[in-house]
């Protein structure tokens, strides 16, 4: 008989609006860190992940609500900056709800499928 799975097994989820996604796991961690650092760039590096990516992963999700989720300021003399507006503060404690929700509600499945994969 195969042993079972040593690493974790992760569930996702996605909030999406039509063909892009508002808010998962990834993004949600990038609102963090965005929140901790007040920089998209710093939250970037944070993230082990490329300014670039950060910031087309800001936008995207700019673009699923009615108004910002996070704000950036061009750098300057005092330098830029990001925050993250109360809606991106809503959104992400939503968010991290429904996951909590959701991970209570399988967790027993889940844990019995854990048992069926190998390793």
């Amino acid at each position: 008989m195969a042993k079972a799975l040593s690493q974790p097994v992760t569930i996702r989820i996605r909030i999406a609006v039509g063909e892009n996604i508002a808010i998962g796991q990834g993004k949600a961690d990038l609102l963090e860190a965005i929140g901790r650092t007040g920089s998209i760039s710093a939250a970037a590096r944070e993230l082990d992940m490329s300014y670039r990516k950060a910031w087309m992963l800001v936008d995207e999700m700019n673009q699923c609500f009615p108004s910002p989720v996070v704000t950036a300021a061009k750098g300057g003399l005092r330098g830029g900056g990001a925050r993250v507006t109360p809606l991106g503060q809503e959104a992400l404690a939503r968010f991290r709800r429904i996951q909590a929700k959701a991970s209570a509600a399988i967790e027993a499945d889940v844990r019995e499928f854990r048992k069926k994969l190998l390793r």
